[in-house]
């Protein structure tokens, strides 16, 4: 079918507008290992891990990443995710099978970080996590023998209590989170009777959201429409308030696939809608984020590109990157602004600013 020439018109004005609203900066690691994990502070600080004990800190906005000393116990770790509390403050997640799978925390700027917790169940591996605030956090694992794995803490990670069994929906048979991005799990709110937490999950043929609406004590689980297998389903989830959020992923082994890879929901993740192509993503997307300050718009990154919401993720345009940029795995946007910074494979990092 010919595409006619005033729709040509509108696809490169539409282009050219966001190019003209983006700038992508390409920033140097210092290393070659791949870094799925980000996490904004602020105009200045960021913090980013990844494989082969990769983990970085940026105090003057990624003119220069620091390679920090990795933990004096760890050996060959995959720092999966990290989380920054503060500027000096953060967690980084190691993912792996029973014992590889651990939580360090820092609070003098990466200099030195303490062993908070280590994964005792043999078949256990834990996938990402997420912090209300400086107490409060969650960490998720792939399910063990029909039981999800999330663990609670509420004094900064002194101590990681399991959630009880009882207080969750059964696992399915090898349901688990994808651990690509450190985004399957989004949180929202404060005091105890307040905090929201959104857990993206998949299992052969289902792709699930479990979610607490009381920091953690109770759970329920509801199915969502993104397609899933052993190499597909969902790979982030966020929510810019309590009612609406947005899912993505795909399958990490078609990058260039777009199919069933995108759905949103207004009702708090109740219900979750499809979004059908040609209005959805251009490709396997690992991360979603809100455009901090903005109404209704969102940035979903994957390695093989970028696309962009204005409407609430209903509808998504392809996202120009720089010059010999491909994508990325993990994006973090500093609270409050529209600046962030992208990880990814080969090192890669680079700073993002929008005008609108």
């Amino acid at each position: 079918m010919k595409t006619s020439p005033l729709l040509i018109s509108l696809l490169a004005l539409t282009g050219l507008a966001l190019a003209q609203d983006s700038n992508w900066t390409a920033q140097t690691s210092g290393v070659t290992a791949r870094l799925r994990g980000v996490s904004a502070v602020n105009a200045k600080v960021a913090w980013a891990s990844g494989a082969d004990l990769s983990l970085l800190r940026t105090a003057d906005g990624g003119a220069n990443w620091i390679k920090l000393k990795p933990p004096a116990d760890a050996d060959k770790l995959d720092f999966r995710d990290i989380d920054a509390i503060d500027e000096r403050t953060a967690y980084a997640l190691s993912i792996g099978p029973g014992p590889a799978s651990r939580i360090y925390k820092t609070v003098d700027a990466g200099a030195s970080w303490q062993l908070q917790h280590q994964n005792t169940e043999a078949q256990g591996f834990y996938d990402a996590m997420t912090f209300w605030d400086a107490r409060h956090g969650l960490v998720v694992g792939d399910s063990i023998d029909g039981r999800f794995q999330i663990l609670v803490t509420r004094d900064g990670g002194a101590h990681w209590d399991k959630v009880p069994d009882a207080a969750l929906p059964p696992a399915l048979p090898g349901e688990g989170a994808f651990a690509g991005s450190g985004s399957n799990i989004a949180v929202m709110g404060s005091g105890q009777d307040r905090r929201e937490a959104w857990i993206v999950t998949n299992s052969p043929g289902r792709s699930r959201v479990l979610h607490t609406a009381d920091g953690g004590k109770r759970w329920q689980v509801v199915d969502t429409p993104l397609a899933a297998s052993a190499t597909a389903g969902i790979f982030s989830v966020h929510f810019r308030d309590r009612l609406h959020g947005v899912i993505v992923g795909g399958d990490y082994k078609q990058e260039q696939a777009a199919v069933d890879n995108a759905a949103f929901t207004s009702d708090g993740g109740k219900t979750w809608t499809l979004v059908k192509q040609p209005q959805g993503l251009s490709g396997f997307r690992s991360v979603v984020k809100h455009l901090p300050g903005s109404k209704s718009s969102w940035i979903a990154v994957g390695p093989q590109g970028a696309d962009r919401s204005d409407d609430d993720g209903k509808t998504w345009q392809p996202m120009p990157l720089a010059a010999g940029m491909a994508g990325f795995d993990a994006l973090s946007f500093a609270p409050g602004l529209k600046q962030g910074w992208a990880s990814g494979a080969a090192g890669a990092l680079a700073g993002l600013r929008l005008a609108r």
